[in-house]
């Protein structure tokens, strides 16, 4: 299927790695002109060689913190006018209630929450005049199905949720949307330090770290970072116009939700 973005601006924050790399490489299949972003620029250079080897399409790197006004406006300076905007992000780390002071909050809101909150303000407008954009946040499973431990991560991203559906209901008029991408059991460094964290707190070696993880997916294996990127170019596609304001799970099946 031609999703009919070849020539789209395509800005991706936090995509030097894991699925924000993932689905800047899906973008640039598809023809997108594709800006990454991370703050090692030995990393970014890394990421960029390897898009470029596998797709044959130019990539340019912004070295910058998105969690900095500064670091954002780097960004939207080097690609001012972006079609499309993938949010991403590191989460904050599992834990417990009585770990998470006043700094972790604010740290978690800031990355989570207001960055890409504030990424968003940045690029809206402009796509409404130009009457074209895609606007995906890169959240997670535990936005609707929240676990103790990472509480501090739903709370933030549960927050963007709601801000990207708020601007969903009028941007849609103009050709614009806004959806989230739900990821869990993805295979990626994120899903590595995980099972870095059972095998210290369970004594187990990797291998029965990651047969444990997978005995908890419905589809028991673990989704791969192109399942998840071929996801995300289709929701920048023209073909998903009419779909916003939306939360897609990638989970294998494994919400027990009905909706």
């Amino acid at each position: 299927m031609d999703l009919g973005i070849a020539g789209r601006r395509a800005l991706l924050a936090a995509s030097s790695s894991g699925l924000g790399l993932a689905c800047a490489g899906a973008l640039a299949r598809e023809g997108c002109r594709v800006w990454i972003n991370g703050r090692d620029q030995d990393r970014l250079e890394l990421a960029r060689a390897l898009i470029e080897h596998q797709t044959g399409k130019r990539v340019e790197t912004v070295a910058a913190d998105i969690n900095s006004e500064a670091g954002r406006e780097a960004l939207l300076a080097a690609c001012p006018e972006p079609d499309i905007l993938v949010n991403n992000n590191a989460g904050p780390p599992p834990g417990k209630v009585e770990d998470w002071d006043h700094a972790a909050w604010l740290a978690a809101l800031e990355a989570n929450m207001l960055a890409p909150v504030l990424l968003i303000r940045g690029v809206l407008p402009g796509m409404r005049a130009r009457r074209f954009g895609r606007i995906v946040n890169i959240t997670s499973a535990m936005v609707k199905s929240p676990r103790p431990a990472m509480a501090l991560s739903s709370a933030a991203r549960t927050g963007l949720t709601a801000f990207a559906k708020a601007m969903s209901l009028e941007a849609a008029a103009d050709n614009v949307t806004l959806n989230n991408l739900l990821p869990e059991r993805i295979d990626t460094p994120r899903q590595a330090f995980m099972a870095e964290r059972m095998m210290k707190s369970q004594r187990i070696d990797r291998e029965e770290a990651r047969r444990r993880i997978t005995a908890t997916i419905a589809a028991k294996r673990f989704g791969t970072p192109a399942e998840f990127a071929d996801a995300c170019a289709f929701l920048c596609s023209a073909q998903a116009g009419f779909i916003s304001g939306q939360n897609l799970q990638l989970d294998g099946g494994s919400y027990p939700g009905l909706v």
